[in-house]
């Protein structure tokens, strides 16, 4: 890849350089998640497995039909925090969706690979102890927005009966990718990023839903905001083009950047809640 190549690829995959007022939107939610986790009913820091850095904050539906969304957060499996997306919970709940924010360990204490590892067990644990949370085994959903995307789609590849024996092939009934990275071979070239990932072609390719087909038909929407970057936008279609057996739309969210397009997941009347919705069948 040449220098022009690398440089705009820096650039444009550098989201908090083309948001400059990030920082506002990282203290509203952490601010907006501490009150929904001291006024909301909740499960916190439970262990799906075995590290510390292994655990999930359940928000359970009292009413609703035991359909359940497990967020997946960002950060370019480098930073942010479960925590940080607790605000995502008090609308979803409203509607009768349970939700579970779950945690991995991240870059460069682990690898990605670690990290799709991680997202297994989670899944695992869900499915397993779905019903003593009052959800349905066969109304679980995986999201995620950024790194999340990007493992939310994961998720959809596996082969959950090689996992463990006592897991369907279908565990998740369908997943909201947002503003993911699909395809991670452009990443190698990201400088600022690859101190943390350590990517090389072999685990690009191998850790790019894009190149893989998913494990079932199960729905797969996408959003990405409308003022994302081009490389963001081209990876938001990739999957789509790739995936067209289980591909179930893609979410509009014009005038929406990297950081407030996530926002959406928490306004009911948001063109993103509404797809979620849509994906999850709840729509009357």
């Amino acid at each position: 890849m040449n220098a022009p190549d690398k440089a705009f690829l820096n650039k444009e995959y550098n989201n908090r350089e083309l948001v400059p007022d990030h920082p506002q939107y990282f203290a509203r939610w952490q601010q907006s998640s501490a009150q929904a986790r001291s006024r909301m009913t909740s499960h916190l820091d439970l262990p799906y497995a075995e590290t510390a850095g292994e655990t999930l904050d359940l928000f359970p539906a009292r009413k609703g039909d035991g359909s359940c969304l497990m967020f997946i957060h960002g950060g370019y499996w480098r930073s942010l925090d479960k925590r940080d997306f607790s605000f995502l919970a008090p609308a979803l709940v409203d509607a009768g969706i349970s939700l579970a924010v779950v945690n991995y360990d991240l870059c460069p204490k682990v690898s990605i690979d670690d990290i799709v590892r991680q997202m297994l067990r989670a899944s695992r644990w869900l499915w397993l102890h779905a019903e003593d949370y009052g959800m349905d085994q066969d109304r679980l959903y995986v999201g995620g927005h950024s790194a999340g995307g990007h493992l939310a789609a994961m998720m959809m590849c596996a082969q959950w009966p090689a996992f463990d024996r006592r897991l369907p092939k279908d565990l998740w009934k369908g997943a909201l990718a947002i503003s993911g990275v699909y395809d991670l071979r452009p990443l190698i070239e990201v400088d600022f990023l690859q101190a943390d990932l350590r990517l090389d072609e072999a685990a690009a390719v191998r850790l790019s839903p894009a190149l893989m087909a998913p494990a079932t038909r199960c729905p797969v929407m996408t959003c990405v905001g409308g003022d994302e970057s081009s490389e963001f936008h081209r990876q938001n279609a990739m999957l789509g083009e790739r995936w067209r057996t289980a591909f179930a739309g893609d979410i509009p969210m014009p005038g929406a950047h990297h950081f407030s397009v996530v926002d959406g997941l928490a306004q009911q009347k948001s063109a993103l809640f509404a797809g979620a919705r849509r994906l999850m069948k709840l729509d009357k």
